[in-house]
């Protein structure tokens, strides 16, 4: 069994879907697949089970939600179900393209090779590596970062990115069930408590490009959310209550 599983949530991803698999899966190194869907009315769940059963069945899984319950927790309900069972690192990776599958291998390389306890797909470790984003979305994601490197001093260049892998015992160690954020701002309150825990993290320059298929689920209730909620997290960690899970989830296989 490979020991690594990647996690993609989707709500109508029906165009990306099956091609963002077969990308990962003929990749030279073997990666798991975990699909968190969350009622995608366009049958992108249908795509992902006749894929599993026609194809799949031994490294593609899916999950299925009930309604749009936010990306902070299709990735918790994913973290949870990946240490269930022995994955060593476990990925978070956008359905539409927007990550290049290729650097997979590098993230993991970062922490597998290099001994980083998680990795970054960064778009801002060396300059602005993003393509055909409008410039107000530029702007805005690129000073959100800076925002947050000065309320709480993480020295992270992108920390709203979607795109890292975590070595087992960081998402062992975080308690998920304290995670607050459910939408982008939930990306910059995981690195920030990995730093806060003392977790060694790692940049890799990725280049970022906007999705070509499918509609976008960015807006802005999902930035306003994350910019007050950044001042929360710097008090959290000033009064000591961000502090290590006290109790490992038991693996089921």
């Amino acid at each position: 069994m490979t020991d690594s599983i990647v996690i993609i949530p989707t709500y109508n991803e029906k165009e990306n879907i099956e091609s963002i698999i077969r990308a990962v899966f003929a990749l030279e190194k073997e990666f798991h697949i975990l699909v968190i869907d969350d009622g995608s009315p366009d049958g992108t769940a249908d795509i992902v089970k006749r894929l599993i059963a026609s194809e799949f069945s031994d490294r593609l899984f899916i999950e299925e939600r009930k309604g749009k319950l936010g990306l902070g927790t299709a990735y918790i309900y994913g973290f949870k179900w990946a240490l269930m069972r022995p994955y060593g690192y476990i990925f978070e990776m956008d359905a539409d393209f927007s990550h290049n599958p290729d650097d997979l291998l590098r993230l993991y390389a970062a922490c597998a090779d290099e001994d980083y306890d998680m990795s970054i797909g960064s778009r801002y470790s060396t300059g602005v590596n993003v393509v055909n984003w409008p410039m107000g979305r530029v702007l805005m994601s690129y000073f959100a970062s800076k925002y947050v490197q000065l309320v709480t001093g993480l020295h992270i260049n992108d920390t709203t990115a979607g795109f890292v892998c975590y070595k087992r015992k960081v998402l062992e160690t975080i308690n998920l069930d304290k995670i607050k954020f459910k939408g982008y701002g939930f990306q910059i309150e995981m690195k920030y408590t990995a730093y806060a825990l003392g977790f060694k993290i790692k940049e890799v320059s990725v280049i970022f490009i906007n999705r070509q298929l499918g509609v976008s689920k960015m807006n802005s209730g999902i930035f306003g959310e994350a910019f007050f909620g950044v001042m929360d997290l710097r008090w959290r960690n000033m009064t000591g209550k961000i502090k290590p899970a006290q109790h490992k989830i038991a693996q089921t296989q």
